[in-house]
């Protein structure tokens, strides 16, 4: 239940210093009548401020007039400062207060009397923040609260809008505005999701071209990897088969055959030094039988010339020594090639010099080694490309992207739910709801006393029917017509509260004056006081009919005099000095 139990007002429009409050939580009909003591009184009932409550109404609880008035023009020309307006209701057992003006600006917001504190409001007296929180409460907007809770004469009639504007109502109404609501908070769900979306994949894409990178690594690795273990056991082998061809010689044996090939050579070289030194003996020896063979037969052996004994003799003797000298050293070489023996068998070796046999050691010690570094060398390449798998590579989680696309498609399927016109949710709200409309504008009309027929089609326009001839708004007269928006606002009003709260006040400012018959003017009195006996509603009639009075029982009295308006009567008036 929406209880708006009491408004006050001090310099806005007629009301002038003396703070002026009226209570607005008493069940009952109340006649708005005005008395214009500066037009003599007396019946004078215009100009007197009875649209004054009205206007304060929609400026306290909006922030705007009822009617197109700029705001600093609401405030009283007179005293032209300190205009205030504070309006105190109850929602669901919660107690809001609402204090609004201007010079200086004000906009305070209660809940239980702690005030909200809005801190974008930069001291101008206009929280949007404030406002969307009222509006929120109030379940209303103010296009709304001007159809539902304050009927007037100036407000465009529902039927005299434009389409798309009546189409705007309707939804309101009919809590569609609030799916487009839903949907905009559900865009902006969307938005974020698919935000999200992007940061994962741009997450993804990003740890995906590191382990394409890191993948490059690996390969490159394992190629230089494979040509490492290719290298690897080549040299190995190669080593093995050194070392193999190595084993083959015994070096003992080798290094004994060079000994045994360097005492061969000396025996050698001596065999020939002495064979060579025998055959030169031999020739001189010869020789030298042939010379003293020649002397022997008295003749020289160069001339052949006939020798004298002194000289022949002491040639022969010369020739004998000398081949005594040599018989003597050929014998001592005979001994000695004797004593040297035969030569024997030429040793063989592996290695044509002793040098290379001594290597042979040193290079078996190098290889073995050389291949034992080999067969515990440790391949770098294998720890890098483990490193790079086990600990490079990122492991991508699918989960979260997989949970946002499921997530975004609900939405999306929601978000079509909620706004495309043709949705089965929509039409369901609407079908449902035009129905109950329909029912309700039938009864009002019937009980207002409008015969012709009035129906809201699935697509939420309005078809008008007399007798089977259709009409247009305009085709009414003026009676008719304040009777189908009287009829209207009723059934936009059960709509209203059947979908949110109910609630105990309504304004008619000067509807049923204007070109209502009798007739009229006693179905809708009738229906008033019905509702407000039935549904325990509050509802001011603002309005000039005199022969009004003796039709309720309560009357709040609009006095104007030297230019400020001032409530009294039979209805409850505050008065705060």
């Amino acid at each position: 239940m929406l209880t708006i139990k009491e408004i006050t007002l001090k310099n806005f429009m007629s009301v002038g210093n003396v703070t002026q409050g009226v209570r607005l939580s008493d069940s009952g009909l109340t006649l708005v009548l005005g008395n214009n003591l500066d037009l003599g009184g007396d019946g004078s009932r215009n100009g007197t401020g009875k649209t004054t409550i009205v206007n304060a109404l929609s400026y306290g609880l909006y922030g705007q007039a009822l009617t197109n008035i700029k705001r600093d023009n609401l405030i009283n020309k007179t005293n032209g400062k300190h205009m205030l307006v504070m309006i105190e209701f109850v929602h669901n057992n919660i107690t809001y207060r609402i204090e609004r003006g201007r010079k200086p600006s004000v906009c305070r917001f209660f809940v239980n009397d702690a005030e909200q504190i809005d801190e974008t409001d930069e001291g101008q007296g206009e929280s949007k923040l404030t406002q969307e929180q009222i509006n929120k409460i109030l379940c209303m907007s103010h296009n709304m609260f001007k159809h539902i809770m304050a009927l007037n004469t100036y407000t465009e009639p529902f039927l005299a809008m434009k389409q798309n504007d009546q189409r705007n109502l309707i939804e309101e109404l009919l809590g569609i505005t609030l799916l487009s609501e839903k949907a905009a908070l559900l865009k902006d769900l969307v938005r974020e999701t698919k935000e999200e979306h992007k940061e994962e994949e741009y997450k993804i894409g990003g740890i995906q071209q590191a382990n394409q990178q890191i993948e490059s690594s690996i390969k490159d690795l394992q190629r230089r990897n494979d040509i490492w273990n290719k290298k690897h056991t080549e040299d190995i082998e190669e080593l093995k088969t050194k070392l193999l061809e190595l084993a083959e010689i015994n070096i003992d044996d080798e290094l004994q055959a060079h000994k045994d090939l360097e005492a061969y050579s000396t025996k050698q070289r001596k065999t020939l030094q002495l064979d060579a030194n025998l055959t030169q003996l031999d020739t001189k020896i010869t020789k030298l039988h042939q010379d003293l063979s020649s002397i022997k037969d008295e003749a020289c052996y160069v001339c052949n010339k006939p020798l004298d004994d002194e000289l022949h003799k002491k040639l022969l003797n010369d020739k004998t020594n000398k081949l005594k000298g040599y018989e003597k050293d050929h014998t001592v070489v005979i001994s000695e090639r004797k004593e040297l023996g035969e030569l024997g068998k030429q040793p063989i070796a592996h290695y044509d010099s002793i040098s290379k046999a001594y290597d042979h050691k040193t290079t078996l010690d190098t290889l073995s080694n050389q291949l034992e570094h080999k067969l515990t060398e440790i391949n770098q390449y294998i720890d890098q490309i483990e490193t790079l798998k086990n600990k490079g590579l990122q492991e991508i989680n699918w989960n979260k992207i997989n949970e946002l696309d499921d997530l975004k498609e609900h939405q999306e399927f929601l978000l079509k739910l909620l706004t495309n016109k043709d949705s089965f949710i929509r039409k369901k709200i609407i079908e449902q709801n035009l129905s109950f409309l329909n029912t309700r504008l039938k009864y009002y009309l019937q009980k207002l006393g409008l015969p012709h027929y009035v129906k809201f089609l699935s697509d939420m326009s309005v078809e008008i029917t007399e007798h089977g001839r259709d009409l247009d708004f305009d085709n009414l007269s003026r009676g008719e017509r304040n009777r189908l928006i009287l009829g209207l606002s009723f059934s936009f009003r059960d709509i209203f509260e059947s979908m949110n709260t109910p609630i105990n006040l309504l304004f008619i400012d000067e509807l049923i004056d204007s070109g209502m018959d009798i007739s009229g003017v006693e179905s809708a009195l009738a229906e008033l006081k019905r509702i407000t006996r039935d549904r325990n509603k509050n509802i001011f009639l603002i309005s000039h009919k005199d022969e009004l009075v003796g039709r309720v029982n309560d009357i709040l009295n609009v006095v104007k005099e030297n230019g400020f308006t001032t409530f009294s009567c039979d209805k409850e008036v505050l008065e705060h000095a």
